[in-house]
């Protein structure tokens, strides 16, 4: 349950729905497996797994979410190699060459016949909503698998008026005069890993990972004027992460004090050291988020 990454939305308008009164909008999408024909299903499920049948976990004022996507594996090379065989056979029998419309007909044709056999899998994406600080936080490594999240809630919602956060300061700007100076704010602490890009439209890119970023070979490519468009960072020796030029968090690690204040309390259960974990985590995100938003300048409010 402990999120690795931190896809951050702006609540533009107070959160008031009750965790009773969403949980009853919500009910109606829960999540279906695929029919025989559906290449993907996509819906709501237990925070908490099988367990329960609960599609909200509410800790503290915090309310977990999750989603789960499932898809029909239908390996390519086998659909290429049915539909070059079967536009052979027919090119063969009618003496002529099929267009283009016909070739992609066999292959839907094919696609339909295959799906009630393929295979599935299933990934879960978990989110929460923080209706008092104004966040929703997904645990999402890319923007597309976050925004369909926050579509389908937004499906169930009505309406769900947010924004990807964003600060006055650019983050690029920052953490490039970060390696520079050689200077962090006394919270801050580079690693060893970042992503340099030329400003200039295709510039080039250098990724550089277990190495000295106080090094002379990365301040020479920031003098010829590459910019940090991902670095990897510590917080107070609670959290590490890579932060790149959207604000999204990638890679985060829960550091030992966090871990040895899971460790110190007790719980019974799955159900209750869920809790616990989820507790603790929205409370120490509570904390980081704000920080993070002034370390580049403040929230940027339109």
């Amino acid at each position: 349950m402990w999120f690795k990454n931190l896809a951050i939305y702006r609540l533009t308008e107070a959160f008031t729905l009750s965790p009773a009164e969403l949980e009853e909008k919500m009910d109606s999408m829960r999540f279906k497996p695929c029919a025989g024909h559906e290449e993907f299903s996509y819906g709501w499920t237990s925070p908490l797994g099988r367990s329960s049948d609960q599609l909200i976990h509410q800790s503290n004022g915090f309310i977990m979410l999750c989603a789960t996507k499932e898809e029909k594996v239908l390996p390519s090379s086998v659909i290429n190699e049915m539909v070059a065989d079967q536009i052979a056979a027919k090119e063969d029998q009618e003496a002529r060459k099929l267009s283009k419309k016909e070739r992609t007909d066999i292959k839907d044709e094919i696609i339909f016949e295959l799906l009630p056999r393929a295979f599935s899998f299933s990934k879960k994406t978990f989110a929460y909503i923080d209706p008092k600080g104004g966040w929703l936080i997904v645990d999402a490594a890319s923007t597309k698998k976050a925004e369909d999240l926050i579509s389908y809630l937004r499906k169930n919602l009505g309406s769900l008026p947010l924004v990807p956060v964003s600060t006055k300061e650019k983050p690029v700007s920052t953490m490039t005069q970060w390696l520079l100076s050689n200077e962090t704010p006394a919270d801050v602490l580079i690693e060893d890993e970042c992503e340099l890009r030329s400003p200039e439209e295709a510039g080039g890119i250098i990724r550089c990972k277990r190495h000295d970023l106080a090094a002379p070979e990365i301040k020479n490519h920031l003098d010829t004027g590459k910019q940090v468009i991902k670095l990897a960072i510590s917080w107070s020796d609670r959290l590490s992460f890579i932060i790149d030029e959207n604000l999204s968090i990638k890679r985060l690690k829960f550091l030992e004090l966090i871990q040895d204040q899971v460790a110190d309390t007790e719980s019974n259960g799955a159900e209750e050291q869920f809790d616990v974990d989820f507790t603790i985590m929205s409370q120490e995100l509570s904390a980081f988020l704000p920080r993070l938003l002034e370390l580049f300048g403040g929230e940027n409010i339109s």
